[in-house]
């Protein structure tokens, strides 16, 4: 069985979000899943996923742990916001010299931040690239690479999705650092967005089950290819926070704003959270994901209902839940 046909898939950052639930989607539909982590004695061990010990930074271990396989999910990023100009474009050279050793396809997450929110609210495969923040920058960076490299054999696929939410979320997502506390009850959500303005949200499963079932179609997919993930599409800023009003249950949670005006002075100090300031247009103007292509392909785009996909969230972050339906949000003025 030669590399483009033998169903094995490395994937790097198999302990976030992405990396993880693609790694249980591929195990789900047959794959032989490896992982390389640093230290697989630590994080959630996920079953019918083998573990190497590398770093990602390691070319050699990259190269070593590609051997045979016909997928390289690179879902890894640098911890948080955190020296990105430094490690992420190291990172994904390594995914390429091991692709281009095992001859396997890399499927790499996309994100909206290679856009700009306020010129461009609905965002197809072909719409112009221009990310403006460091790491948007940086992203787009990273797909030209990624583009450029399919000219020389190199194949790859590139999902696109907003804002991550799930059992398995990791800090860096807006769910789990900004609208709600891991570990505690909802008493507080506190809301990045404007009032009246529209946001995507990708559930991590939904997102994991899309990328194994393109792996599953190689053989329609070209050498570079994208697609979008519409996901759920929150017209008004007000459905994310309803769906976890109920799931809290009669708790009768208060609704704020995040203080935005905090974050600049804040990040003096703490380059996550200045790198988090910049995201701020990505919550001031509707940003949508145009998902034709994918359905076409794929015949629908895996959905799990909102409700369904908030409750398990909040148990993944060990967050109280209850079964009686929520009173009104209060809403802070």
């Amino acid at each position: 069985m030669t590399a483009q046909t033998a169903r094995i898939a490395l994937v790097l950052g198999a302990n976030g979000g992405v990396g993880g639930e693609t790694a249980i989607a591929l195990v789900r539909r047959g794959w032989t899943v490896r992982a390389l982590v640093r230290d697989p004695g630590k994080g959630q061990r996920l079953a019918g996923v083998s573990y190497l010990a590398g770093d990602v930074l390691d070319r050699a271990a990259v190269v070593a742990a590609a051997g045979g396989a016909s997928v390289i999910v690179h879902a890894v990023n640098p911890p948080g916001y955190r020296d990105w100009k430094r490690q992420a474009p190291p990172m994904l050279e390594n995914t390429l010299a091991a692709a281009r050793a095992s001859g396997a396809r890399i499927l790499l997450p996309g994100t909206i931040y290679n856009y700009d929110p306020a010129a461009q609210p609905v965002l197809e495969e072909t719409t112009p690239q221009r990310g403006f923040t460091r790491k948007g920058g940086i992203r787009v960076q990273m797909e030209a690479r990624l583009e450029a490299a399919a000219a020389s054999g190199v194949r790859s696929l590139i999902l696109r999705a907003g804002d991550y939410f799930g059992p398995r979320s990791t800090a860096n997502s807006w769910f789990a650092s900004g609208l709600v506390k891991p570990g505690q009850p909802v008493k507080t959500i506190l809301y990045p967005g404007d009032r009246d303005i529209g946001h995507a949200w990708a559930y991590l499963p939904d997102v994991g089950e899309t990328f194994a079932r393109l792996a599953d179609r190689e053989s329609e997919l070209s050498a570079f290819a994208r697609f979008h993930f519409e996901g759920y599409w929150d017209a008004d800023g007000t459905q994310m926070v309803r769906a976890i009003a109920r799931a809290a249950g009669p708790r009768r949670p208060n609704v704020r704003r995040l203080p935005w005006s905090l974050l600049p002075l804040a990040g003096l100090f703490n380059e996550t959270l200045r790198e988090l300031a910049e995201m701020r247009p990505f919550w001031r103007h509707p940003v949508r994901l145009d998902n034709h292509r994918l359905v076409a392909l794929l015949g629908e785009e895996p959905r799990t209902p909102l409700d369904v996909a908030v409750r398990a969230t909040m148990e993944g972050l060990q967050i109280p839940v209850a079964t009686q339906p929520a009173l009104a949000l209060r809403r802070a003025a």
